[in-house]
């Protein structure tokens, strides 16, 4: 009887840690989101400098009229 105990008692810990882990998991991704969201104009312009979609001359233009 002792032993059935313990062992409803080791389930129950493993659904806890799962449910830990679970929140862990999904709170990075979330944060992950939220961090792709708040990319200025400026970081955006620089990525695709760096990606070669837009020209050096491109890329100039568009850096002067954020300064304004």
């Amino acid at each position: 009887m002792m032993g059935f105990g313990m062992m409803g008692g080791g389930f129950l810990g493993l659904i806890i840690i799962g449910v830990v882990v679970y929140l862990i998991i999904n709170n990075s991704s979330q944060h992950n989101k939220n961090n792709y969201k708040k990319n200025t104009a400026k970081e955006i312009l620089d990525e695709r400098y760096a990606k070669g979609e837009i020209s050096e001359e491109e890329y100039l233009q568009k850096k002067r009229i954020l300064r304004d």
